[in-house]
């Protein structure tokens, strides 16, 4: 797998842990009092109470390690070459090659058309042939 492909792997890794760890802790969390004019919440009926305490700890680390990972993979990348300048002429190189290929392509596709219809003329030509050779009932 290439860099960039693990750098988007890594990005949804991120994407994925944060959504998880926002919805656990939003799932878990203990009722507060939103205003002393408001009711007492009703305790949350959690069994393990004490799991909850180590859930964002948990959590966190793992986002750690995941965006540690997406740094390594960032410093892993090549270094660019000569700056804005050179990216661009690169760019149109690569255009360019990417234009002459197009042509080519374009030539070998009107050539195998030209040649579909010929083999399709030769098969009707064919088909006529055997057709004009059978004996009427």
């Amino acid at each position: 797998m290439d860099i960039i492909s693990q750098l988007q792997e890594q990005v949804n890794s991120i994407a994925s842990l944060t959504f998880n760890t926002f919805g656990t802790l939003q799932r878990d969390a203990p009722p507060v009092r939103l205003s002393p004019n408001y009711p007492e919440p009703p305790p949350n009926p959690t069994e393990d109470s004490a799991n909850f305490a180590d859930q964002p700890k948990l959590m966190s680390a793992a986002l750690v390690k995941a965006a540690k990972q997406f740094d390594a993979l960032v410093a892993a990348l090549p270094p660019s070459e000569g700056g804005e300048e050179a990216q661009l002429r690169r760019i149109a190189e690569l255009q360019a090659e990417n234009d002459a290929a197009g042509q080519e392509l374009q030539k070998q596709l009107e050539a195998a058309e030209k040649e579909l219809k010929q083999v399709q003329e030769l098969f009707s030509q064919a088909a006529d042939n055997c057709l004009n050779l059978k004996k009427p009932d």
